[in-house]
C-alpha cells in the first residue's frame, strides 16, 4: 500500500524543539517520524494518547513553594549578587 505525503508547517519554541530533536535522535527517531507516530496514536485511540492535566503538587512541594515566598517577603533574608558567595554559604 503507496501512502502519499504531504507537507506541513508548524510554529513550536526554538528551545523545546532542539531539545526533543536530541531525545529523538537517541531514539533514532527524526522530529517527522515521531510527529507521525503521534498523530497515528491520535487515530488509533480517538483523541489524544495521554491524559493531559496539571502535575500533582505534593505536600512536600507545597511546603517548599510556601517556604520560598516566605523568605522572598522576609527582608531579613540575605541576598545575594555573587554566585562564589552564595555557594560558599551553602557549603558551610
Amino acid at each position: 500500500m503507496c501512502m502519499s505525503t504531504i507537507a506541513k508547517n508548524f510554529r513550536i519554541d526554538s528551545e523545546l524543539s532542539s531539545q526533543a530533536n536530541k531525545l529523538l535522535e537517541g531514539l533514532g527517531l527524526s522530529m517527522s517520524q515521531a510527529i507521525s507516530m503521534f498523530l497515528r496514536q491520535v487515530v488509533l485511540q480517538q483523541g489524544l494518547p495521554f491524559e493531559v492535566k496539571y502535575p500533582k503538587r505534593t505536600g512536600e512541594l507545597l511546603d517548599a513553594i510556601e517556604e520560598a515566598k516566605r523568605l522572598e517577603a522576609d527582608p531579613k533574608t540575605k541576598r545575594y549578587t555573587d554566585m562564589n558567595e552564595m555557594w560558599a554559604d551553602l557549603d558551610k
